[in-house]
């Protein structure tokens, strides 16, 4: 089993948290899945990763592609197509079954949304009893840091 990370921001933006996750990802050779609820919103993280590579270009794909399969980083609504190692969830996106059974989980969740908050804080119960590691960061300090960790059994 692997682990849900769940990432309460509340100073950085999903851009900058997947400009840091997704890389160290891919450099590890994993294969991700980021699943929102918006597909324009995607479109427009699609545009800055085009347009903003921090170190260098990151690939990766809208879904509905050719090559979707073959995506180091997937970009949709449905489900993963790429046989991902890491799932990243933004926008109130919710884990497909199977998902926790991925090396690495991630919750993005904007913590100025009391909605957002409420549908994480749910996630993390019912992900709770399914036997993963969950862990809870925050950003509160300026920087990320472990504030809860639940190890199952």
């Amino acid at each position: 089993m692997g682990q849900a990370m769940f990432y309460h921001l509340t100073r950085s933006g999903v851009f900058d948290t997947l400009q840091t996750l997704l890389p160290r990802a891919v450099a590890q050779g994993w294969r991700v899945m980021l699943r929102g609820t918006d597909r324009a919103a995607l479109e427009r993280i699609d545009t800055r990763l085009w347009q903003e590579p921090e170190d260098g270009f990151l690939p990766h794909g809208l879904e509905g592609g050719p090559h979707d399969a073959l995506q180091p980083v997937l970009m949709g609504l449905g489900p993963a197509v790429n046989s991902p190692q890491a799932v990243a969830l933004i926008d109130g996106a919710e884990p497909l079954p199977g998902e926790d059974a991925s090396e690495r989980l991630w919750v993005i969740f904007d913590g100025n949304d009391e909605a957002a908050v409420v549908r994480a804080r749910a996630l993390w119960t019912r992900l709770a009893g399914g036997g993963l590691t969950l862990q809870y960061w925050s950003e509160e300090t300026g920087r990320w840091q472990m504030k809860t960790e639940r190890k199952p059994g």
